[in-house]
């Protein structure tokens, strides 16, 4: 499988736009949204009359709460048109919306943000087609959705609500619009992407990350998610690091029982700042700054009791002031004391980067560049073995798709070849 160079080229971002027509308001106008279980039913029967892939997309709360809840779902198909549901009265019930849509493929932007909400409310596509992922494998400079498709389809979509509150009751008006017309035109959008990756000789690769997508499943929790609290490189102090994690812990627990984003509890600053002054009294704790505020100070106690936890541990419990390593350390560090693995990650950045352009994809969407990374790092070929087959198991391994380690594989065992 191969891209192909005979399409037209795709306007760069210096480049004028072509004048476009602003959408304003869904053809069908705004629907009710759907709060019943009755409702669920009859909107299920409607997009079960309709034809063809379904247009979906999910508001969450990112910013005001601490889950990937899905506080609105928006479905359109054509032939039936759009629906809006409410899943929080209904949550539970949407049965009978699952066991029509399931069964369909769904066309979302950017879905791996809202596939595991979704999947929360027991909804999962039977295929699955990611106009933004489209948008990079066919080499757009801009993959929002609102640049794709003023570039595609010439018609505007203003910015609006994406980052509002919506688990606010009731939506306003302008945000449901706002929603409507985020799968207003999605079909037609699938449908313009899937010619130009055909006119690119991409639609393989298109479906293999497609499907890869749509199995992956939610992104495992990194460990340690405490040591990217902000600010927290600036302690130096083992004792003073084991009182950010306490009060992070604490925080994240807090958050998790209420459902609020956890900058919102308490903010990183002032978990930083506690941790540097070690305060040991509930005053001193409030004469910090955030700590002394009015929501603040009824948690005093809570906050007091995370940093005595922490003043409390023996030596051997404080975390180290350089986190374990999962992998290879960073890859700025390599030149000095690994100078073979970094011109091996020199190389194969090169070559990536050369066949990025040639193909018109990102470099991170060519292969993993964690993937890469290590490679370099763990380079262990025997003298007797084919480099080629050596990369190709290690990319497999990890994750790969098929389409990434033809197009890679060749090209990085040459590059490799010649710093080894």
């Amino acid at each position: 499988m191969s891209a192909g160079n005979d399409h037209d080229p795709i306007p760069s971002d210096d480049e004028p736009a072509a004048a476009t027509v602003p959408l304003l308001a869904p053809r069908e106008g705004v629907p009710d949204v759907v709060t019943t279980a009755a409702d669920v039913d009859e909107a299920a029967a409607l997009l079960a009359r309709g034809h063809g892939p379904l247009a979906v997309d999910a508001e969450r709360a990112s910013g005001y709460r601490y889950s990937a809840r899905a506080y609105l779902v928006q479905l359109r198909r054509r032939g039936a048109g759009t629906v809006l549901i409410d899943p929080i009265p209904i949550a539970g019930g949407l049965g009978s919306l699952a066991s029509v849509i399931n069964e369909l493929e769904w066309v979302l932007h950017s879905a791996d943000q809202d596939l595991p909400g979704l999947e929360e409310l027991g909804l999962r596509p039977a295929m699955l087609y990611d106009t933004e992922l489209a948008g990079r494998l066919a080499g757009f400079p801009r993959v929002g959705l609102a640049a794709i498709v003023a570039q595609t389809l010439g018609f505007e979509l203003k910015k609006g609500h994406g980052a509002a509150d919506w688990s606010k009751r009731p939506l306003p008006d302008s945000w449901l619009n706002y929603a409507a017309l985020d799968v207003e035109i999605l079909v037609e959008l699938r449908d313009e992407m899937a010619a130009e990756l055909d006119r690119q000789g991409k639609s393989e690769w298109a479906a293999q990350e497609f499907e890869h997508i749509r199995l992956a499943g939610p992104p495992k929790p990194k460990p340690e998610r405490w040591r990217r609290t902000s600010g927290v490189h600036a302690i130096k102090n083992a004792r003073k690091l084991a009182i950010v994690r306490e009060l992070w812990t604490a925080r994240d627990e807090i958050a998790t029982r209420r459902d609020i984003a956890p900058g919102r509890i308490l903010p990183d600053s002032a978990i930083v700042s506690a941790a540097q002054s070690v305060p040991n009294t509930i005053d001193g704790l409030r004469g910090l700054p955030v700590f002394g505020g009015p929501r603040q100070r009824r948690s005093s106690r809570a906050w007091l009791s995370a940093i005595e936890r922490a003043r409390a541990l023996p030596d051997s419990e404080l975390p180290p002031l350089t986190p374990p390593l999962d992998g290879p350390p960073p890859a700025g560090r390599w030149a000095r004391h690994h100078p073979e693995a970094a011109a091996r990650l020199t190389a194969a950045r090169t070559e990536l980067s050369a066949l990025g352009e040639e193909v018109s994809v990102p470099v991170e969407n060519l292969v993993s560049p964690e993937l890469v990374r290590r490679l370099c790092w763990d380079w262990e070929l025997p003298a007797t073995a084919d480099a080629a087959a050596y990369i190709d198991s290690r990319f497999a391994a990890g994750g790969a798709r098929p389409w990434q380690r033809e197009l890679t594989v060749t090209r990085l065992s040459k590059a490799l070849a010649d710093e080894n």
